[in-house]
């Protein structure tokens, strides 16, 4: 054996003392420079280096990174890295190994296992808790899909799956000129089984519009050139994509209406909100694939500040769902009413024909002056007679008259009688004569948080309003009668306003009076007026249910005759009257879910509308209880049982489990309708993003 090796035997041994000079004499200069190299070479091990066998002593692991560039079968590109990497180390490394030239600065890493994006590019691995079994994916942020509009056409455009759904449909709205994003929101689309989804594609055989290559500039501002955003300027193709934003469909035939999916129930009308995405998540983490088609519509039945000059890709496209609505029977509508909106499409149509969308948003500099000098008048009028809102307040109007009432009960087979009756405030009181009216009421009624209900018939004379009152046994109906429009036009806007907790002194008592007039005005025969041209083909004007019951030669007379109420009307404004038309519907905006009560051994139906909660009876569809947002203290989610808890006033406490979809559904719906109660129309105010999140976000509040 060597000298080398048997002193190095010796120290390892445990000699120690003297045996180590020996140790030293006995190393040879060529011993020497062995031992030095086999130092150097353990060091450079040590360093990260592979030893003989292939193998690391260090701290360092191999990561895997998959490249979507390269194609779903290639090889991971596989990297040596430490905890304390950062991200955008790791994301330079790759870049670097690839070395393919391309714009790499819309990429990002994820991380398939978590379901989540490594956006924090100053975070380590460690910091992450990534190890060398995560498995990422270096893969674009914006990726493009098939988007379907309210007006059921269909644009590719690339959108965000690294950011909230929220932030989402906020940038998809900037890109498609449609103000207020908080509005709309993103569902899947349905799945259709396979012969009737070769059906369907059959069928539409429609455009596909492309705005997947056009690039907003960063400023907040949209500027207009030759008469809408200039993104849409760029090419004939973008043009064509803005008139059909801004222009309504105009080619529909009575074919497509009937074999649309129709709800048939109740129940039927719960599926769509089940394909709601998550506000709060990314469109990657709720597996949405790229080039999925997506459904982009209203969501929340509020809406802000409707002005047709920057309005005219929101207001067409509002149109179009509350023209959808009313054709699929997703909104209940009356013979006469259905007849209302049928002369308002054929009349939108026959304006759109011939419409540039350029026209609509074409107000000149002077209408501008106009508006706001009319503003200041109104201002400053309001300043100058303040003492007479002052005392307009201390005197609360009422309204006192003759109506018949009738309370509809088991076995009853009484109709109406006539009372006096007296409407204070919020509440209605009736007697049996005028001169009772100083002593006690037959019965006094509170319409805070009720339920009110048209039930009229033009031609038959019939103007009725019904009530369902809360009580504690439930909901109290109660049925008025009035005798002409004039009477039902002030006693219904009374009774709006009071289900919303508001007197006859609020401002908007007026024109919900006007609105009521118009509306009516709109389902009132003109025998004099000159006909309109013949109408071909109006079936399409009306729901399935309608195109049965009448023959065209019926139905074509009776819009023909409508028309004759609205044939002055600009195409903005018939369109806005079509949209307050459907907002007057008993049913508008209502969002239904399968729920079951605390409690309670059976399913329920719980609506979700805008200003409040209804308890509907699955049997029959009536209305057991309602609960007004502004009564509602507190609400919450118990995560673990999926249950929903609201507390409201007077210590009404409501839990339930959702069935037909998420609890975070439910409670997103909830908490948004609060969050858009919170905005003004003040134009330079900014979306509150935080706030949303945290009303809407839950136990995954951002």
């Amino acid at each position: 054996m060597p000298s080398f090796w048997t002193g190095f035997w010796k120290q390892d041994a445990g000699l120690n003392g003297p045996l180590q000079q020996n140790f030293c004499v006995c190393l040879s200069l060529d011993s020497f420079y062995l031992f030095i190299g086999l130092l150097l070479s353990l060091g450079l091990a040590m360093a990260g280096l592979k030893t003989a066998t292939g193998e690391y002593i260090d701290d360092s692991w191999e990561l895997s990174v998959f490249v979507e560039e390269l194609g779903p079968e290639a090889e991971p590109v596989k990297l040596r890295v430490t905890g304390n990497i950062h991200i955008g180390g790791i994301m330079l490394q790759i870049v670097d190994k690839l070395k393919l030239q391309k714009d790499w600065s819309d990429h990002a890493l994820w991380w398939e296992q978590k379901k989540m994006w490594l956006l924090k590019t100053n975070w380590s691995l460690d910091k992450y808790g990534i190890l060398a079994d995560a498995k990422l994916r270096y893969t674009p942020q914006h990726k493009p899909v098939l988007l379907s509009l309210p007006n059921r056409c269909t644009v590719r455009v690339r959108a965000n799956f690294a950011q909230p759904v929220f932030r989402t449909v906020v940038d998809l709205c900037k890109l498609l000129a449609i103000r207020h994003p908080e509005e709309l929101s993103l569902l899947r689309a349905p799945e259709e089984k396979d012969k009737r989804k070769q059906k369907e594609k059959e069928r539409n055989t429609a455009e596909t519009y492309d705005l997947a290559g056009v690039r907003l500039p960063a400023s907040a501002e949209q500027q207009l050139f030759r008469g809408m955003p200039a993104h849409f300027s760029d090419s004939a193709g973008t043009e064509a994509c803005y008139k059909m934003l801004a222009v309504s469909q105009t080619g529909l035939t009575p074919e497509q209406i009937m074999h649309t999916h129709r709800p048939g129930s109740l129940v039927e009308k719960t599926q769509i909100n089940s394909r709601w995405l998550d506000s709060s998540r990314t469109l990657l983490q709720q597996e949405v694939k790229e080039n999925a088609c997506l459904w982009l519509r209203f969501k929340y039945y509020c809406f802000l500040d409707l002005e047709p000059k920057y309005d005219a890709v929101r207001i067409n496209q509002l149109y179009e769902q509350a023209r959808w609505a009313v054709l699929l029977e997703e909104t209940d509508c009356t013979e006469e009413e259905m007849v209302v909106f049928a002369a308002l499409q054929y009349r939108i149509n026959e304006l759109s024909l011939n419409t540039n969308p350029v026209d609509q948003s074409g107000d000149s500099g002077l209408d501008d002056l106009d508006k706001a000098l009319a503003t200041l008048e109104v201002k400053l009028e309001g300043s100058s007679s303040t003492p007479n809102v002052l005392d307009s307040l201390t005197a609360i109007p009422e309204l006192k008259d003759y109506l018949r009432i009738f309370r509809p009960r088991k076995l009853t087979l009484k109709g109406y009688k006539q009372f006096w009756v007296v409407f204070k405030e919020t509440s209605l009181s009736y007697y049996k004569s005028p001169e009772e009216a100083l002593g006690e009421p037959v019965q006094q009624l509170s319409l805070k948080g009720c339920e009110v209900v048209p039930d009229v018939n033009i031609s038959g004379q019939k103007f009725c309003i019904k009530l369902l009152v809360p009580s504690p046994e439930g909901m109290s109906e109660i049925h008025l009668r009035c005798t002409d429009e004039q009477q039902y036009a002030r006693w219904m806007a009374g009774c709006r306003l009071a289900a919303k907790g508001k007197t006859m002194a609020d401002a908007s008592y007026q024109a919900e009076v006007e609105n009521i007039l118009s509306f009516l005005k709109l389902q009132r025969t003109n025998p004099d007026a000159p006909l309109a041209p013949e109408a071909e083909g109006t079936q399409w004007l009306v729901s399935p249910r309608y195109q049965k019951k009448f023959k065209p030669k019926q139905l074509t007379p009776r819009i023909l005759e409508a028309y004759q109420n609205i044939a002055q009307l600009s195409l903005s404004d018939a369109k806005m009257k079509f949209i307050q038309a459907w907002q007057s519907l008993p049913d508008f905006g209502i969002s239904y879910f399968v729920v079951r009560f605390k409690g309670s051994r059976k399913d329920e139906i719980l609506g979700i509308a805008n200003n409040r909660l209804i308890r509907i009876d699955l049997a029959v569809g009536d209305v057991v209880k309602t609960w007004r947002y502004s009564n509602m203290r507190q609400w919450n989610v118990n995560w673990d049982i999926r249950q929903v808890a609201i507390e409201f006033d007077e210590h009404i406490n409501v839990a339930f489990s959702c069935s037909s979809a998420g609890c975070k559904t439910v409670h997103e719906y909830i908490g948004g309708y609060i969050f858009l109660s919170t905005r003004t129309v003040d134009r330079g105010q900014t979306l509150n993003e935080e706030l949303f999140h945290k009303l809407t976000g839950g136990h995954e509040a951002l």
